[in-house]
């Protein structure tokens, strides 16, 4: 059996030899036996091996090279930002069309509703009995009818053989077209009532989400009743009031993106709408941002920003992943060509659309930074 150093000496050599030797932190590991040490070590990805004097085994461990970006100068389209709200461009309420107290309640408020499906049921007895009831008054205007026909088939016979006088013909013909009428006009009515009928099953007039709800079960519904409140996610768009000064440039920039809070990357806008109109008050004229069908997770009423493009300028910008925020400190960890990261502060400009910030002071044009901060600050 091989003694031990020999064995040792025989681990070293194949760990020297299957791993590349790379720079790298170097690590100690002492009074462990090195069978922990070379599993620990093949785990942790060791590059290579070097030993110390005293007994202790010296371990160097290559770092992966820390990702960067070059600084310089660059076109970016420049933008004028401002507040905006997010509306619906498609938001309903429904009202009841018939009287009755609320039965059931199948969608609250957050639910998905397709459309066609039955947001609410009305109480349909009132609306039944009204049915009834002008279907018997339909019934007795069709008894009414075919007596008035008969009466009047009569009268013609016997006025063609001058048994009865020009009024009194005159008088049946009246009487079989008022009879006619007014069966045509219950008709009508039973039509209408049992339309209304079917209006007990209140429906999503297209498929939203539910934003509010007016009525709880028991309560009593009249048409025009508001029931509950909805809107399509698919189908927004943020409002933002712009400065007259303003204005010429956006209307001819016609581009437009959204930023919402906590959102890295902005969201560029389907198309703008400027109202033909201002406000004599604030002087401003209202635009309509319209957000692509694809986004969501946004409800009407949110905040956001609108960066409207109102044409191209030169900046200095940094990739986002490179700015580091510590409390009010905002900087960049700068690569130097020999030595450690060097953590600089900077003075940020304004946002780009592709996420990049504008550096107003702080670099230069060339220098290279970290797009992994944290990690470029525990570099040692």
């Amino acid at each position: 059996m091989a003694s031990r150093p020999a064995v040792s000496n025989f681990i070293r050599i194949l760990l020297l030899t299957a791993l590349p030797a790379e720079a790298g932190k170097e690590l100690v590991v002492k009074r462990f036996p090195l069978s922990v040490a070379m599993v620990a070590l093949l785990s942790a990805g060791v590059s290579a091996l070097t030993f110390a004097a005293e007994g202790k085994t010296a371990i160097r461990v290559a770092a992966p090279a820390l990702a960067s970006a070059v600084v310089g100068w660059r076109q970016v389209e420049a933008t004028w930002a401002g507040d905006a709200v997010i509306e619906a461009e498609r938001q309903s309420t429904v009202a009841a069309q018939t009287a009755g107290r609320v039965m059931a309640i199948n969608f609250r408020p957050g639910d998905v509703v397709k459309q066609g499906q039955v947001i609410m049921r009305i109480d349909p007895a009132v609306a039944q009995q009204q049915v009834a009831g002008v279907q018997a008054q339909v019934a007795e205007a069709r008894v009414g009818l075919e007596n008035a026909t008969r009466e009047y088939s009569r009268f013609k016979e016997l006025f063609a053989k001058n048994y009865v006088s020009k009024s009194q013909m005159d008088t049946a013909e009246a009487n079989y077209k008022s009879a006619q009428a007014r069966l045509n006009t219950l008709q009508a009515s039973s039509g209408q009532a049992t339309t209304t009928r079917q209006f007990a099953d209140v429906t999503a007039p297209y498929a939203g989400v539910m934003s509010a709800l007016h009525v709880e079960i028991g309560e009593m519904a009249s048409p025009g009743t508001p029931l509950a409140t909805g809107f399509d996610p698919a189908w927004l768009r943020a409002t933002a009031q712009v400065p007259q000064a303003w204005i010429d440039a956006v209307r001819r920039g016609n581009k437009a993106f959204i930023e919402v809070s906590g959102s890295t990357q902005w969201i560029p806008a389907s198309r703008l709408v400027v109202i033909p109109a201002a406000d004599p008050r604030t002087h401003t004229t209202e635009v309509r941002v319209y957000l692509p069908s694809s986004v969501m997770g946004l409800l009407p009423g949110q905040f956001v920003r609108t960066h409207f493009v109102t044409g191209t300028a030169r900046r200095l910008v940094v990739p986002a992943d490179a700015v580091l925020r510590r409390s009010e400190v905002t900087g960049v960890y700068v690569l130097p060509e020999k030595g450690k990261p060097q953590l600089r502060q900077v003075r940020l400009g304004e946002r780009q659309g592709d996420g990049s910030y504008e550096i107003l002071a702080g670099l230069r044009e060339g220098e290279k930074v970290a797009l992994d901060p944290v990690r470029a600050g525990l570099t040692r």
